[in-house]
């Protein structure tokens, strides 16, 4: 009895050791990832050098773009590749990395605006990948432009407004720009504008969300920030969430979600009180400094905890002072009649000491910096007296029994032939969705589109990580759906079933028009889960053999014991 009180013991403290691993805070790794060249402003991420690691790319001097690219040594990523050009006279307002000419090498696409004017038309430059040139194109837009495939071939096309506000598509396969027009009728979009390429019906074809001039907001709204779509009750469907202004200072804020197909927006968080301190948004301004990068208010979004729910990171102002701060909103179950409707709500995490302790941070985003499966974050804070950004890292040290499934969908445009790279590139337009039984035996709904936002450094990450919550069961069924020419009835869609959770899948569908001839290469991703469950397993066994040596030695002492009695002992019958 007094053994097995002990072993529980044990076992108490190894799921108490565990689970105090498992709430430990964030961590800054800024060192270890940048050494001293943390600085500049992060714009985008994307696999430049097609090595299967997420590189990072960072504008600095507001005219020059320094790829980041990974690598196994500390600092784990390294200013390799520098893209400018003498004599430029822009400020860089957007980088959007993907494969434009068709040749499944990734390139960068700046758009850039006049140092000169703070809201000039935009232009656009192309860094041709596999040359190593930028070429000017084409200028005339009014507005941040939005990437897309417009003919289903998965190689992104342009979308913007011209000065007469007439829609264009601008083709640039082989490097020859066509231009189209993209809508049948003129149309005026918001500056900022929220354009996005989502799936919003759940028919795994990707449409075109346009923020018009005199579209539904909801009530009493003031300013508006971007729109972001996002399954946020894990239904399947696409949600729009909205961050909002209730008054023209942003003393009172709030985050409205609307569903596909209704009119009505839900409240999912109002309450930015902290004690005796009101927070709010920060608004755009409405006239910028000449040179000044200026996004309107944003939600970055990523399931944090890896419950299947997405979270969001988000810059708030101490609306009694100047400070601002990053701060974490967490996808909790809601907790009062206004949101019933959907099931789930914001709460602001205010005691995240890690966030906190950076001053001035003017842009949070999710990031998996170890390519392990769990997003990381990145912070970006404005110094007093300084120009630029300084960066910052911090670790996600969250490990908790749940786990998570990461999709990577590539272009599609070769398989195995591929120049110089034998997969392709992740493009704008995939949509990727599962369905699963939880432990606790009901069905677990989750969806997510691929680079659905291009604008106003909306920080998208290429690829889509899915929560599982704590079930460890193996992934029932995993859709992945792309983009479809007009016309084309057929829809380009394929399952996988019994996917491995904690595991990385990399989808190259091709051909694009045979689903069924699709490839997928899962890698595992062993979380700290297995090595704490292989000490706890090791631990046991040590503690069992311990006993049985014990319980061995105790019966050998008595056998010896046995033995010498029986050689003193006086035998009667021999006499």
């Amino acid at each position: 009895m007094g053994m097995w009180i002990l072993f529980i013991n044990i076992f108490t403290f190894t799921v108490y050791f565990a689970g105090k691993y498992s709430a430990s805070a964030l961590q800054d790794v800024t060192t270890d990832l940048f050494g001293s060249e943390n600085h500049g402003t992060v714009a985008a991420f994307g696999d430049f050098n097609s090595d299967k690691q997420t590189d990072i790319f960072i504008i600095r001097e507001q005219s020059e773009l320094v790829i980041f690219l990974a690598d196994l040594k500390a600092p784990y990523f390294k200013p390799k590749v520098h893209i400018t050009k003498n004599d430029f006279n822009f400020i860089i307002t957007g980088v959007v990395p993907g494969d434009y000419d068709g040749d499944s090498q990734m390139d960068v696409l700046l758009t850039v605006q006049l140092k000169t004017k703070a809201t000039s038309d935009t232009r656009v430059f192309v860094f041709w990948g596999n040359n190593q040139t930028l070429v000017g194109r084409f200028d005339g837009f009014i507005n941040e432009i939005l990437l897309r495939s417009f003919n289903g071939d998965m190689i992104p096309d342009i979308f913007g407004v011209s000065a007469d506000f007439s829609t264009e598509v601008c083709f640039l396969t082989g490097r020859n720009a066509v231009w189209q027009p993209a809508l049948s009728s003129p149309v005026k979009i918001r500056i900022p504008h929220s354009n996005a390429f989502i799936d919003l019906n759940k028919d795994f074809t990707d449409g075109n969300f346009t923020k018009t001039q005199a579209g539904s907001i909801p009530e009493n709204v003031k300013k508006v920030g971007q729109s972001s779509f996002v399954d946020f009750n894990g239904d399947g469907f696409q949600d729009h969430l909205l961050p909002v202004c209730l008054d023209d200072a942003c003393h009172r804020s709030a985050i409205y979600l609307s569903k596909p197909g209704e009119p009505e927006w839900v409240p999912v968080l109002t309450d930015f009180q902290r004690r005796e301190t009101l927070w709010g948004f920060v608004p755009r301004q409405t006239t910028p400094a000449a040179g000044e990068l200026h996004n309107p208010i944003t939600l970055h979004l990523g399931d944090y905890n890896m419950d299947g729910f997405p979270d969001a990171l988000v810059i708030l102002r101490n609306t009694s002072g100047s400070g601002q701060q990053a701060f974490l909103l967490e996808n909790v179950l809601c907790n009062n009649a206004s949101c019933k409707d959907v099931g789930r709500m914001f709460r602001v995490h205010w005691d995240q000491s890690d966030l906190g302790a950076i001053p001035g941070a003017a842009v949070a985003t999710f990031f998996d910096i170890y390519e392990d499966g769990i997003l990381d974050m990145i912070v970006l804070s404005k110094e007093e007296g300084k120009e630029g950004f300084a960066i910052h890292a911090l670790k996600n040290n969250f490990e908790a029994d749940a786990y998570f499934v990461k999709v990577i969908v590539l272009s599609g445009l070769c398989s195995n032939d591929c120049p110089g790279n034998p997969f392709g590139v992740n493009q704008p337009g995939p949509y990727v969705s599962y369905t699963t039984v939880d432990s606790n035996g009901y069905l677990k709904n989750a969806s997510a589109g691929q680079l659905s936002q291009s604008a106003h450094l909306s920080l998208q990450l290429p690829y889509t990580v899915l929560g599982l919550g704590r079930s460890a069961n193996f992934l029932d069924h995993l859709y992945v759906g792309i983009p479809r020419p007009l016309g084309d009835k057929d829809v380009r869609k394929q399952e996988w079933t019994a996917i491995i959770p904690n595991s990385q899948l990399i989808v190259i569908p091709y051909p694009h028009n045979e689903p069924r001839s699709w490839s997928a290469k899962l890698y595992l991703t062993p979380s700290n889960i297995v090595l704490l469950t292989a000490i706890a397993l090791i631990g046991v066994c040590v503690f069992i053999l311990v006993i049985i040596g014990i319980l061995h030695w105790q019966e050998k002492k008595a056998d010896d014991r046995e033995k010498r009695q029986e050689a003193h002992r006086f035998h009667f019958d021999a006499m």
